[in-house]
């Protein structure tokens, strides 16, 4: 039996063309629990004009409100002889062999204990012409693909401040690699899944929750989650699983406040992960989180929004500054 949980919050046109794309599944959820913290009653109302088989939608109280609270809200309400537990932020769309791919991910190995998929309309993966030599410093090559590199990741590669690792996989030192993996139709291990699409197995939520640490927004609550899941068996990502992710900018937070949580909750995270890092692991970490303050202090002469640019730069200026006097306690 699989359940799928979507939290979301003032995004009524988003959610309802997800809703659309999960009515064309192959394999269709057995429930589809809704858990709403809008401040309108816009999603309900859709919800209701429309009604999908199967949804059970759940209003939320002020004081439930945020993406932690909500998704451990909804693994309370889960049916009891669920066996995967699907997560789906409510700006995407899926392709209609999405659930089904989920399934046989889970089937292939029973160490498995997450599964993610990948957002087709954000891969930059391209074959590699076997007549064109490539600088490593500026493209990453991986199975006879390559994925050009941004800005940060040039700088760190000429730093040597790049990932020790694949992609999914969290160095010592934090900051993995974020460019995913092509589309070849495989399965690979990692250590992260992406809030936008992931699923474990029911079991694992009668021994962990998602942390009150990342009550509110929630920024990096995913990859808190996914490290202490390894615990219990194996995360993957099955690139068979597809969807898109539209990044919807409604309920996000402003970009000092964000700026902020990139570090502070980076930071938090990395402990996860590594929880006594040698001094080798800590000027790394420190070294690239300035890294990227200075490069997004510089895209605000190069980005439209530079206004934008500006507040994030300070916010993570602040929330770096902040990890001296007062650094985040695991919950």
């Amino acid at each position: 039996m699989i359940s799928l949980i979507i939290c979301t919050y003032m995004r009524a046109e988003s959610l309802l063309a997800l809703l659309h794309s999960i009515k064309l599944q192959a394999i269709y959820p057995d429930e589809i629990l809704i858990i709403d913290g809008s401040t309108n009653d816009k999603t309900e109302k859709i919800i209701k004009k429309y009604d999908f088989e199967k949804v059970k939608y759940f209003r939320v109280a002020d004081d439930e409100r945020g993406l932690t609270k909500q998704r451990n809200i909804g693994i309370s309400k889960i049916d009891a002889h669920t066996e995967i537990v699907c997560f789906l932020d409510d700006d995407t769309i899926l392709e209609s062999d999405y659930f089904e791919e989920i399934i046989k991910a889970f089937e292939s190995n029973t160490e498995i204990i997450g599964v993610g998929g990948v957002a087709v309309n954000e891969n930059k993966w391209k074959l590699q012409d076997k007549n064109k030599s490539y600088n490593k410093k500026k493209f990453y090559l991986f199975e006879g693909y390559f994925y050009k590199e941004g800005l940060r990741n040039v700088a760190r590669n000429y730093l040597n401040l790049a990932s020790n690792l694949g992609p999914g996989k969290m160095p010592s030192y934090s900051h993995g690699r974020t460019c995913g993996f092509p589309l070849t139709g495989k399965i690979y291990e990692v250590d992260l899944l992406i809030g936008m699409s992931m699923a474990f197995r029911k079991d694992i939520f009668d021994e962990i929750q998602f942390s009150k640490f990342f009550e509110g927004y929630g920024l990096y609550e995913d990859a808190d989650f996914s490290l202490r899941a390894l615990q219990f068996g194996k995360n993957v990502i099955n690139t068979n699983a597809r969807l898109q992710h539209f990044h919807d900018p409604n309920g996000r937070p402003n970009y000092f406040r964000y700026g902020k949580m990139v570090v502070r909750n980076g930071w938090y995270v990395w402990r996860i992960k590594n929880k006594k890092p040698n001094l080798i692991d800590i000027f790394k970490w420190h070294s690239i989180t300035l890294l990227l303050i200075v490069i997004r202090f510089s895209n605000t002469l190069t980005e439209t929004d530079k206004k934008g640019s500006l507040k994030e730069a300070i916010g993570r200026t602040v929330g770096w500054w902040s990890l001296l006097l007062n650094k985040p306690k695991q919950k």
